[in-house]
């Protein structure tokens, strides 16, 4: 009867802890208290050392452009190879004259010269270029595009990679998501962000279970971003437990029916 009672009561517990909310695997748990921005403007990212650029100089009489456009070949088609982890394919296509910015955040370009590039973004880079272009060119169109823009995603994540983003725009929720989110075993409370600006490495914890952290400045990712999801406790434990550990419980749980059968007698 004493088993019977012991079995009972085990049975009752596991029931319990299984149907038990986790609350700790929900993120923006105070959205409804936090005042939160409805529409969160993206922060606009300065252009870095290495970034490459994308630029067409346009204009009704093309032949006048031409002298802007001097790498240019209308067969010349540059496209990020899709890279491990990226299931749903994110790459970007660009048509024209590509340029990298170098360590002193300088772009060599046709007839303007050396552009400076540092603190500007790309919108302030691209009115810089079109005052220069415009005093040669009646009217131009200018286009610039970022076409590396990566951002990588390690750790408890289901697909853990380096992911090119398109648009040059995206998000920290919008990066997990590419990664296929956390796993249960990821910790949402101290997510590490690793930003490298102007040379300078900057290192941040995230606690997605607050909505506060989508008004901070690292919300909105730049190029070249490292997140990385760190295992919780229940993972280390797990990793400690013995491997035979389920045989060694289904054992003792047929012993304990058994002993239970035969008292039962």
């Amino acid at each position: 009867m004493k088993i019977r009672s012991i079995l009972l009561l085990l049975l009752i517990t596991l029931t319990i802890v299984s149907c038990g909310t986790r609350n700790d695997l929900n993120y923006l748990q105070d959205v409804d208290k936090a005042a939160v921005e409805t529409a969160v403007r993206m922060e606009n990212n300065t252009l870095q050392p290495g970034d490459q650029l994308v630029i067409n100089i346009m204009a009704k009489d093309l032949d006048v452009v031409k002298p802007f456009n001097q790498n240019y070949s209308s067969g010349l088609t540059l496209q990020n190879s899709q890279l491990p982890g990226n299931t749903n394919p994110t790459t970007s296509t660009a048509s024209g004259p590509t340029y990298i910015i170098d360590q002193e955040g300088n772009v060599d370009f046709p007839i303007l010269g050396k552009l400076d590039t540092k603190g500007l973004t790309i919108e302030q880079f691209k009115q810089n270029l079109y005052n220069g272009v415009s005093r040669y060119i009646k009217e131009p169109t200018v286009s610039v595009r970022l076409n590396n823009f990566r951002v990588s995603v390690m750790g408890e994540v289901a697909r853990p990679g380096e992911y090119v983003i398109a648009d040059g725009q995206t998000n920290l929720m919008k990066a997990l998501a590419l990664a296929g989110d956390l796993t249960m075993y990821g910790t949402r409370d101290n997510i590490l962000l690793v930003r490298t600006v102007d040379g300078k490495m900057e290192k941040i914890r995230i606690d997605i279970t607050r909505s506060d952290f989508i008004n901070s400045p690292y919300y909105n990712l730049k190029q070249g971003d490292v997140i990385y999801v760190s295992a919780n406790r229940t993972k280390g434990k797990t990793s400690r437990l013995d491997p035979n550990m389920p045989i060694y419980i289904s054992v003792a749980s047929i012993v304990v029916t058994i002993l239970a059968l035969v008292f039962k007698k």
